[in-house]
C-alpha cells in the first residue's frame, strides 16, 4: 500500500477480508471501464479516484478498459479525450489499456459455448414482443416459442446471425434462465442482437453486438480482474454478472456497487450532456459551465482539487446529492496555495489622482502570493490616470459602505491612499464617468506615517498600462438544486440557469498579464480566481473564465460534513 493512510469505507473492508482470506491469491486487480460515447464527468471522477486509488493502495494493477459495443454512439474521438482525462488527474494504466471489442471473437466462443449447454437459444421474437412477454413486477414473464429450439438449430441460426444472413432486429440471442424470476433482468436477457453498424475500431467486421450485460462480467473475468466496482444502479444486475459467470465455469470477480455522485446544481448524465451540447446550450463538451472533466479543467479547475473532493465524499452505500460549495472550497483551498496574485478591474471607473505629477510613473513593489513567499513579489505601474471597479464607489453610500465615496479617504493595494474630492457625471445620463481625487505621498506602499487607519483596501490599474481583456463570468448551470429530478413529462432544461454566464468585454488587467499561458490560474485581488482560456486568449488579448469566487460562507458548513441531502 502507499504510505498515505486511506479512508476506510465498506469496499476496502471487503478486499481486506478478500486478502485476509486469500481471495484471488491476495491480487487487488481493479479497472475503469468507460463507454466511449461521450465525454468523462466529475461523477466519472470519483470512479476513476476509486478504482485506480484503491489498486495503488493495495499495490495492485488497475485496467483501463473501453465497453464500446454500441457502434451507433461511440467515436474515436471520445477514447482520446476519456484517456486525456485519466492522465490530466493523474492516474496512469501503463500498457493496460482494453477494449471489449477487442473480446468480440472470444465473447462470441463464450456464446456458443451457453449455447452448447443448452442455456442460451435464438429468438426471433421482436424487442417489442420481448418486452410484452417479460411479465411485470407482479406479473411472470411468458416463455418466448422459440425457447426450447434444439442446440443444433440453435448453433445454426446463431453462426448464420453472425454471417449476415438475417435482416437487423430479426433475431437475438437470449439466455435461457427463468421467465418467472422476481428481478426482470434474470427473464431471459439478450445477448446478442444484430445491428449492421460500422465499428469505430473493427470496421465491418461485425454486425452482431453484445449487450452490455454480457460483455461486462465476461471481460472483466479474460482480464483477471479480482473486484469490479460499479454504481449503485447496476446492483439489480449483479445477479444476471454472477449467473454468466458461473454458467460459464470461468474466473469470477466480485461485483461490488457504491453510490455514484449527484452533484447540485447540475446533471451528470451524458445524455442530457450531450443534448445540452447538440442543442447549443453550451458551446461544447469543454463549456467552462459543464461538469465535464474537460469543462473543468479549461474553467481552471485543478486536478489535485477533485480527487481531494473525491477523497472528502468518500464512498457511500446509499445515493445522495453532494452540495456544489463543497466542490468550489476544495479547490479554493488549492488554488489558495499556488495561485499568484494579481489585479484586475472587471467594470472599470476611471480616477484622476489630481495632485500626482502628470507624466509620472512608479514601479510599486506587489506580493505574488502571502502564502508562498518563495513566489516573490512583482512590480506593479501607478500614474496619474487609474481604474478601480465601478462597485467600489458610491455617491451616496448606505451605513455600511466603507469603500470610496465623495470626501472619503480609501487605501489603493500596495500604493497610496486617496480621498475622492469631485464626482465627473456624464450630462446626458448621469452616468459618473470619472472621479477626481489627491493621494498623500507619505503613504506609498498602502501605510500612513502618522498612524491614521482606513477602513477600506481597493484594487486598481494604470489606465496607461492596463491590458484589455475579456472576462467570462460562470455561475451554476441550473437553477434547480436537483437539477436531474422532474416530474414525469416535465422538461428538465426548463431549469437551465439564464445567467449561466455573463461577458465582460471591457475589463482591464494588469500589464503583467498580457502573455499570460493559457490554462494558467491567478487570483484577482478580491474578485475570485480566473483561468486564461484554453481555447480563446490570445497573446496580447487574454480572455479569462472566472474559475471560482473568494471564500464561500457555505464553505464550513459542507466541510463540517451537512452537505449531502
Amino acid at each position: 500500500m502507499s504510505s498515505r493512510e486511506p479512508k476506510k469505507n465498506f469496499i476496502r473492508e471487503i478486499i481486506d477480508e478478500d486478502i485476509r482470506r486469500g481471495k484471488h491469491g491476495g491480487r487487488v486487480h481493479t479497472r475503469f471501464p468507460p463507454e466511449p460515447n461521450g465525454f468523462l464527468h466529475i461523477g466519472h471522477a470519483k470512479s476513476i479516484c476509486l478504482n485506480f486509488g484503491l489498486a495503488a493502495d493495495y499495490g495492485g494493477l488497475c485496467n483501463l478498459r473501453f465497453d464500446d459495443t454500441n457502434p451507433e454512439t461511440e467515436e474515436i474521438a471520445y477514447v482520446e479525450s476519456i484517456k486525456e482525462d485519466v492522465c490530466w488527474l493523474g492516474f496512469e494504466w501503463e500498457d493496460r489499456e482494453y477494449y471489449a471489442s477487442d473480446y468480440f471473437e472470444k465473447l462470441y466462443e463464450f456464446a456458443v459455448d451457453l449455447i452448447k449447454k443448452g442455456k442460451a437459444y435464438v429468438c426471433d421474437l421482436s424487442a417489442e414482443e420481448v418486452s410484452v412477454q417479460r411479465g411485470t413486477l407482479t406479473e411472470p414473464g411468458k416463455d418466448s416459442p422459440y425457447r426450447n429450439r434444439s442446440v443444433e438449430e440453435n448453433l445454426d441460426l446463431f453462426r448464420r446471425m453472425k454471417e449476415g444472413e438475417f435482416p437487423d432486429g430479426s433475431k437475438t440471442l437470449r439466455a435461457k434462465i427463468d421467465m418467472s424470476h422476481p428481478n426482470l433482468l434474470m427473464r431471459d436477457p439478450v445477448l446478442y442482437r444484430i445491428r449492421r453498424e460500422r465499428h469505430y475500431r473493427r470496421g465491418d467486421a461485425w454486425c452482431i453486438y453484445p449487450t452490455y450485460d454480457w460483455a461486462h462480467g465476461q471481460s472483466d473475468s479474460i482480464e483477471g480482474i479480482t473486484h469490479s466496482i460499479c454504481t449503485l444502479e447496476f446492483e439489480v444486475h449483479r445477479p444476471l454478472y454472477d449467473w454468466f459467470l458461473d454458467a460459464l465455469g470461468i474466473h469470477h470477480p466480485q461485483q461490488i456497487e457504491f453510490a455514484r455522485l449527484s452533484l447540485s446544481n447540475t446533471v451528470l448524465s451524458k445524455r442530457k450532456l450531450l443534448e445540452l451540447v447538440r442543442e447549443g446550450y453550451v458551446s461544447g463538451w469543454d463549456d467552462p459551465r459543464m461538469p465535464t472533466i474537460s469543462g473543468l479543467r479549461r474553467r481552471g479547475y485543478t486536478p489535485e482539487a477533485i480527487r481531494n473532493f473525491c477523497d472528502i465524499i468518500g464512498v457511500a452505500k446509499a445515493n445522495s446529492i453532494v452540495d456544489m460549495a463543497l466542490l468550489e472550497d476544495c479547490l479554493r483551498e488549492d488554488l489558495n496555495k499556488r495561485a499568484p496574485r494579481v489585479m484586475a478591474v472587471l467594470r472599470p471607473l476611471k480616477v484622476m489622482v489630481i495632485n500626482y505629477p502628470e507624466h509620472k510613473v512608479e514601479e510599486l513593489e506587489a506580493i505574488n502570493n502571502p502564502e508562498d513567499p518563495g513566489m516573490g513579489t512583482r512590480k506593479v505601474p501607478f500614474s496619474r490616470v487609474l481604474y478601480i471597479e465601478r462597485d467600489d464607489f458610491m455617491e451616496e453610500p448606505p451605513k455600511k459602505f466603507y469603500r470610496l465615496a465623495p470626501g472619503r479617504e480609501i487605501r489603493l493595494r500596495y500604493a497610496y491612499f486617496i480621498t475622492c474630492r469631485e464626482v465627473i457625471k456624464d450630462p446626458a445620463t448621469g452616468e459618473i464617468t470619472e472621479l477626481r481625487c489627491t493621494y498623500d505621498p507619505a503613504t506609498r506602499g498602502g501605510d500612513a506615517p502618522d498612524g491614521r487607519r482606513v477602513k477600506a483596501t481597493l484594487h486598481w490599474v494604470s489606465a496607461a498600462h492596463a491590458i484589455d481583456a475579456e472576462v467570462r463570468l460562470y455561475d451554476t448551470l441550473f437553477t434547480k438544486r436537483d437539477a436531474g429530478e422532474v416530474e414525469e413529462g416535465a422538461d428538465w432544461k426548463a431549469n437551465l440557469n439564464p445567467k449561466s454566464l455573463e461577458i465582460l468585454r471591457g475589463s482591464k488587467v494588469e500589464p503583467s498579464l498580457a502573455d499570460a499561458t493559457p490554462g494558467s490560474r491567478f487570483q484577482f485581488e478580491r474578485l475570485g480566481y480566473f483561468c486564461v482560456d484554453s481555447r480563446d486568449s490570445k497573446p496580447g488579448k487574454p480572455v479569462f473564465n472566472r474559475t471560482v469566487t473568494l471564500h464561500d460562507p457555505w464553505a464550513k458548513l459542507v466541510r463540517s460534513g451537512r452537505h449531502n441531502q
